[in-house]
């Protein structure tokens, strides 16, 4: 379990510092750059194997191989295009309220420097985003 420090943070605590927003506007523009070219990659792929008819074949292992492909290639570019708009609300957060950046959407908390950095684009603090994830899990 993962303890916070407290008495430092609170409803009134201080904004995030200027270097280490800017550091988290890097990583989420890195992050995003790196989508984009996967989504870009994997849309050239699909392309290439639906406009080539030389190679079509008739065996249904084949046509059923030829499906699954496509089919991962899709669920891939819907999972980066979910995780794309995820990484692009985080920017409009860090640009239109600096603020808040980097404060839990539930409690209002710092979310911990450690967890912003793996995932730049996170909303809630690790308290709050596991008591989310129990929620799920008895619903």
């Amino acid at each position: 379990m993962a303890t916070q420090q407290s008495g430092t943070k609170g409803a009134k605590s201080k904004p995030m510092p200027k270097k280490q927003l800017q550091h988290f506007e890097k990583r989420l523009l890195e992050e995003r750059k790196r989508v984009l070219k996967e989504l870009g990659h994997h849309d050239e792929a699909s392309q290439d194997s639906d406009g080539d008819l030389s190679s079509y074949s008739f065996h249904m292992a084949d046509q059923g191989t030829d499906a699954m492909e496509r089919e991962k290639a899709f669920l891939f570019a819907s999972q980066e295009g979910r995780f794309l708009w995820h990484i692009d609300q985080a920017l409009r957060r860090l640009y239109r309220s600096p603020e808040t950046f980097g404060k839990c959407h539930s409690c209002g908390e710092d979310i911990d420097f450690d967890r912003l950095d793996a995932l730049p684009h996170a909303r809630l603090c690790i308290a709050c985003k596991q008591r989310e994830e129990d929620g799920k899990k008895s619903a």
